[in-house]
């Protein structure tokens, strides 16, 4: 295969990926959560596909799954101010998730990952809410989020996990993405 049919089929794989996610999203947003004394809360489940992108893309492209991810949700079914709660937090998830990824496998697995993921995520809305009310006192919700995030981070993760484990072709891009291909003369 040549450099730009890989090109081609790694392009093919983060639109599928982000056509997932959007669902995913879209889907989760009308799912009510059952849990009244934590309004606003729900499982995050389209990060099973950052968490995808982080063990099968480079850096870049990963980064450039979850924008795409989250402005096309935000288009279809948001507002700015969900956009603004949905950056921040995703941002700060995938930044985490990536700082966290690069200790090794020995030193932390996929689950656990994802479960900082959650944290971050929650840190991240809490902090634009903080911002927008002008008051720090909206900070007083994160022990309740904290827990619902790393909950939510867990069943994300083994979900994850699961996926890269019985899923033939997620194990094979693991690590043919993340080679550099060199490039061959047409």
């Amino acid at each position: 295969m040549n450099y730009s049919s890989d090109k081609t089929r790694q392009y093919i794989y983060i639109s599928l990926l982000c056509a997932q996610g959007v669902i995913i999203g879209l889907i989760e947003r009308m799912i009510p959560f059952p849990f009244a004394f934590a309004p606003g809360a729900k499982l995050g489940l389209a990060n099973i596909i950052t968490i995808l992108s982080l063990y099968t893309l480079p850096v870049s492209e990963s980064f450039l799954l979850m924008m795409m991810r989250l402005i096309l949700t935000s288009l279809l079914g948001g507002t700015m101010s969900t956009f603004l709660y949905s950056a921040t937090g995703a941002g700060l998830s995938w930044i985490g998730m990536l700082l966290i990824k690069q200790l090794g496998n020995k030193h932390v697995s996929m689950i656990g990952i994802s479960a900082a993921g959650g944290i971050l995520f929650n840190v991240g809305q809490l902090t634009v809410a903080s911002w927008i009310a002008g008051s720090w006192t909206v900070m007083l919700y994160m022990p309740v989020l904290s827990f619902i995030g790393i909950l939510a981070g867990i069943a994300v993760g083994i979900i994850a996990n699961f996926l890269f484990e019985h899923v033939a072709t997620l194990s094979r891009l693991r690590f043919e993405f993340k080679q550099p291909k060199k490039r061959t003369q047409a």
